[in-house]
């Protein structure tokens, strides 16, 4: 047996011993991404909190670690990107609800970009089997980031929470789906 094969394997035995585990999780993921979801204005806030907190501190460790390369083509880089972060982490921190903002700003931008590369991709594919879900996907994307802008600065008080319970949520179900699988295969 070769070692990815192997380590597949013990993955899947830790699974069959833990499924109970991976499935409490999952329920847990499931109830977290439900409040995440019910509270969508706190948890955008709370999200670019945690960004802000984020670059702060990796601001400051690159500031620090700017200073261990001094004398290199690279100081000066990352004291100035270093600065930066620690100042943009203390201003979302200081105005959260601007942050909140930009950050939808982002996440809209970023939704339109996909969904036209999608929707270019989808074009290319066109012979092929599938090509139709890579379009419908490029629309759901488009549609999704063109709603988020067009909404702004209303959109910030639900996109990045929505999100982030959508996201947790379907990774709760993921780990359900796994366990019931992995109890399954252990009868």
């Amino acid at each position: 047996m070769t070692d990815a094969v192997q380590a597949v394997e013990n993955m899947r035995r830790k699974i069959q011993d833990n499924w109970g585990w991976f499935l409490a999780l999952g329920i847990a993921l499931v109830i977290g991404g439900i409040i995440l979801i019910a509270a969508p204005l706190a948890t955008s806030i709370a999200v670019t909190i945690l960004i802000a907190a984020v670059l702060f501190v990796g601001g400051l460790v690159q500031i620090y670690n700017s200073f261990k390369t001094h004398g290199t083509a690279s100081f000066l880089w990352n004291l100035i990107t270093g600065i930066i972060a620690v100042i943009g982490g203390i201003v979302i921190y200081v105005n959260p609800l601007a942050g909140t903002i930009a950050l939808t700003l982002v996440i809209a931008a970023i939704f339109v970009a996909q969904g036209i590369s999608q929707i270019l991709l989808a074009f290319k594919l066109k012979p092929h089997d599938g090509w139709a879900w890579v379009l419908i996907a490029g629309l759901v994307s488009l549609v999704a980031g063109a709603m988020i802008w067009l909404e702004l600065p209303s959109s910030a008080a639900w996109a990045l929470g929505l999100l982030a319970g959508i996201s947790v949520l379907i990774n709760g179900w993921s780990y359900i789906a796994i366990a019931l699988a992995a109890k399954a295969s252990k009868n």
